[in-house]
């Protein structure tokens, strides 16, 4: 018997990558408690398994030898419904534990003090909600400065400049299209921001400066700029990230 998301009053979140190796393997734990005008939360990340690795074995890989991380705090309320409605169109599985292969399960706690815990059926779902929350914690911790992504096509003629400032705290993405100001839905911010991550990208061809030459750049939210034709390489061959990326930054200038 599963609880009414609209009853909900705390819901914990338990995360372990499984059988993924150090310095990627971690595990992560949001409590999250609703009921106010914030969402109360703490949120506790530890990398798992690196006590044999060198400092280089780990940097080298993208992380910092200062990767756990700690937060208790409050999170803009309009959170609170992102995770109930979530939890009420879940489906569930039967398993009382992850196994091997890691994943998500959850413990929720209704305003009668009923308590379930869960391994939900789609932990995908589950695992990128976690991650826009833990991007929105790092926002209003300071940890890190939101999400922003650039786009430049100098063409002869005429030229497009997007930029997009992700604000996963109020979940709102502030856009600046060829001078012009305005917002981006959401759900449509994030699925372009998803498609930034697909492809690999060249930094030793990449530049801080700001393009001036004819051609395509985008900058992927690190201050570097990427050359769309030299800088940035499809992994899949059976899909064309590039391509894909090209036409959703094209398709947000109103000509």
């Amino acid at each position: 018997m599963h609880l009414k998301s609209d009853d909900i009053t705390r819901l914990e979140v338990d995360y372990q990558t499984g059988e993924v190796p150090p310095p990627f393997s971690h595990v992560f734990k949001l409590k999250l408690s609703f009921g106010k005008n914030f969402v109360n939360t703490q949120f506790d990340i530890q990398y798992t398994g690196r006590e044999d690795m060198t400092p280089e074995e780990i940097t080298d890989e993208g992380f910092t030898l200062e990767d756990d991380y700690r937060f208790t705090g409050e999170i803009p309320n309009l959170w609170e419904q992102v995770f109930k409605k979530l939890y009420a169109s879940s489906k569930w599985s039967n398993q009382k534990s992850l196994g091997e292969k890691g994943g998500i399960k959850l413990l929720a706690k209704d305003i009668h003090g009923k308590i379930t815990r869960d391994i939900p059926l789609n932990q995908e779902e589950w695992y990128l909600c976690c991650q826009d929350y833990i991007q929105a914690i790092y926002e209003v911790s300071k940890k890190e400065a939101p999400l922003c992504l650039r786009f430049k096509e100098i063409g002869p003629e005429k030229g497009v400049f997007v930029e997009l400032l992700f604000k996963f705290s109020i979940r709102k993405v502030e856009a600046n299209i060829n001078q012009q100001t305005g917002t981006l839905d959401w759900e449509e911010g994030r699925k372009l921001a998803s498609l930034i991550f697909i492809p690999d990208y060249d930094y030793d061809t990449a530049r801080e400066e700001e393009p001036k030459n004819e051609g395509t750049y985008l900058d992927c939210g690190d201050g570097y700029w990427h050359n769309f034709d030299s800088g940035i390489i499809n992994i899949d061959p059976e899909f064309d990230a590039k391509a894909q990326i090209r036409e959703e930054f094209r398709s947000l200038v109103k000509d």
